[in-house]
């Protein structure tokens, strides 16, 4: 047998400086980039080019990425195939193409992107990962460093939000990336060769062919992409309304130009908006009425001449305080019209098909109870064994499907309860707790207002219901017990936000439990 194998012709195909074309395709889960390697594969042997796909998949959709990988060739004179490799290698890709903005970051860091080889196409939109939306704080990583990255470690760069023209064009952004593709004039193929295989494809067709187009449009301009800048561009600043044509709206409106500050307006407005969301008119009047006593504390606190950052971070963080989530809100947001349309943009929704979610819920007794008005929810807690038969049965998960009758309708009737929302157990601990919390803001202000405005921000640390409400309220009692102990020092204020910075960012807490332990060093 070795004998045979010395013996083997193992001429070599070609010229020792053929190589192929490789492409490297960074997608999350659902973002077509199986698609549009399947596209890419048919488009090189429609030519009578040799090609080869790997994919390597991420952990779970849209926590990890899957990368996608493809080497082309032309087929040998003598008809021999060549081997081509199953991963890409740092400073050998000719083209990345990357779905999702932080995944072309991502590619520089791999090394896969370089100045001498590489073409990078990449959409600049923004598709947020678990690990930005689970944290307690601002979690969202910055797409500054990567929009700086990409103009010095890319041989040629096509960047413009490719995901928003597949949605105008009722397309996906698999298309788009094709059309960018075929412009770049990385691959040797006519345009009518892309044409062909989207057709061959037999699904939505039309629709694909003019993303294509557009994105080809896009890319060939050589137009300066002002999408990638897009979202880094502040937020255009609310304006408080002259008049509003709903006459309680409009008396909240005149309410918060007549007693708050110019400073506070804007935010003043967001927060009454969003606490009426959750209630109703009296709510926001009740909204109103405690930032107005804030703002009285905060004038005599000579906030004035600090800009009335007093009030200005309390009109957002009292706003978030009131409205929490309980289980009434969670039921109201998962029926909204709203959430229907928005999944169905998400997934490119077509005339003619029907939409299915399926919601993973699992309530606790402590929910339904705390939901209950104040009275009976007391009554139930007083019986331990029937609130344990009661648990027993209610501590169970399930799945509902969210637009089906028997899913929808209970999802629609716990939702229609917010009328008794102010009589449950829910929002007086609440309504407690906040009470609570702005009477340490308010008298740290008095002698510390850098401290006092602290403590306001320390209502980060609160969200969601449920174990997730519970560990938020437990660090929130960790990072306030131990302020205290430091209020009457110079630097509380300094110390205070060491103790909210480590709690956002641990989410075991050892770091905050490590915070503590330096400050009870030195009280």
């Amino acid at each position: 047998m070795k004998e045979a194998i010395v013996k083997l012709d193992l001429a070599a195909a070609g010229a020792a400086t053929e190589r192929p074309i490789s492409i490297a395709i960074v997608a999350m889960g659902g973002q077509g980039g199986g698609v549009l390697t399947n596209w890419i594969v048919s488009l090189a042997e429609s030519q009578n080019w040799v090609a080869q796909s790997t994919s390597v998949p991420g952990v779970a959709q849209r926590t990890g990425t899957t990368i996608y990988y493809v080497e082309m060739m032309p087929v040998s004179d003598r008809g021999q195939k060549p081997i081509l490799a199953q991963m890409p290698t740092p400073g050998d890709v000719d083209v990345v193409i990357a779905s999702e903005h932080m995944e072309a970051g991502r590619s520089i860091l791999r090394g896969i992107v370089t100045p001498d080889r590489t073409t990078l196409i990449a959409s600049c939109h923004r598709m947020l990962s678990i690990v930005e939306k689970m944290a307690p704080g601002e979690g969202i990583a910055d797409s500054r460093a990567v929009h700086d990255a990409i103009g010095v470690v890319a041989r040629q760069e096509i960047i413009f939000d490719m995901n928003n023209l597949a949605v105008k064009n009722g397309s996906v952004i698999s298309s788009a990336m094709f059309g960018s593709l075929a412009a770049s004039g990385t691959l040797p193929f006519d345009r009518d060769a892309y044409y062909d295989v989207i057709r061959k494809s037999g699904k939505g067709v039309e629709a694909s062919i003019r993303t294509f187009d557009a994105a080809f449009e896009r890319t060939e301009n050589g137009e300066q992409a002002t999408d990638a800048d897009d979202s880094y561009t502040e937020k255009t600043a609310t304006i408080l309304p002259e008049c509003l044509n709903d006459a309680r709206a409009n008396a909240l409106v005149t309410r918060i130009r007549r007693e708050l500050p110019l400073e506070a307006h804007q935010m003043a407005f967001l927060g009454v908006q969003k606490v009426v969301e959750f209630q109703d008119g009296e709510y926001g009047d009740e909204y109103l009425d405690c930032l107005r006593e804030l703002n009285m504390k905060d004038a005599a606190a000579n906030g004035a001449d600090k800009g009335f950052e007093f009030t200005v971070t309390a009109a957002k963080y009292l706003a978030n305080a009131m409205v929490y989530d309980d289980v009434i809100r969670v039921a109201r947001l998962k029926t909204r019209k709203a959430r229907r349309d928005r999944i169905a943009a998400e997934v490119g929704l077509q005339d003619g098909q029907i939409l299915n979610s399926t919601e993973f819920m699992h309530p606790r007794m402590e929910e339904v109870v705390s939901s209950l008005p104040v009275g009976l929810a007391n009554w139930l807690i007083a019986r331990k064994g029937l609130y344990r038969w009661l648990d027993r049965r209610i501590n169970k998960g399930r799945r509902l499907k969210t637009y089906s009758l028997r899913g929808f309708l209970p999802l629609h009737m716990v939702g229609s309860l917010k009328g008794m929302r102010r009589k449950s157990l829910r929002h007086q601990t609440e309504t407690t707790h906040r009470t609570a919390w702005l009477t340490e803001a308010t008298n740290a202000l008095s002698h510390n207002y850098e401290l006092g405005v602290t403590i306001l921000t320390f209502r980060r640390l609160i969200k969601g219901y449920s174990d997730t409400h519970v560990r938020g309220l437990s660090k929130f009692d960790k990072v306030m017990t131990t302020t205290k102990s430091i209020a009457a020092r110079d630097d509380a204020a300094d110390w205070a936000r060491r103790l909210l910075t480590s709690a956002i960012k641990d989410a075991s807490g050892d770091d905050l439990d490590g915070t503590i332990k330096t400050i009870e060093s030195f009280i």
